[in-house]
């Protein structure tokens, strides 16, 4: 029964995930947690036997899952973003020009 339950939290998640528009790196980086929460609580379960080894383990699994795919995902050259300011002082992001990558920045 509380496979069922932890299936359930898991399809929830990962249904309400997919209504969020995300960049690369967030994508991965929930698409590890959801695996690892996944194969975290599976563990737990088999390890312990019981709800807080199944929580506890989810909850690891998350966390490592969501920290590598943060970590792997690919830094392309054209998805760096710096902040500038125009001349009326207003912030705003855009794509870095070559100043950036060759250190005259």
């Amino acid at each position: 029964m509380m496979i069922k339950k932890v299936f359930v939290a898991v399809l929830m998640t990962a249904a309400l995930a997919g209504c969020e528009t995300q960049t690369e790196g967030q994508q991965r980086a929930t698409t590890g947690a959801l695996v690892g929460g996944a194969g975290g609580a599976l563990v737990g379960q088999a390890i312990g036997g019981n709800t807080k080894s199944t929580v506890i383990g989810a909850a690891s699994g998350a966390l490592l899952g969501a920290v590598v795919g943060s970590a792997t995902t690919p830094q392309r050259r054209g998805e760096q973003l710096c902040r500038y300011q125009d001349r009326y002082g207003r912030i705003y992001t855009a794509p870095c020009d070559d100043r950036y990558y060759n250190g005259d920045y």
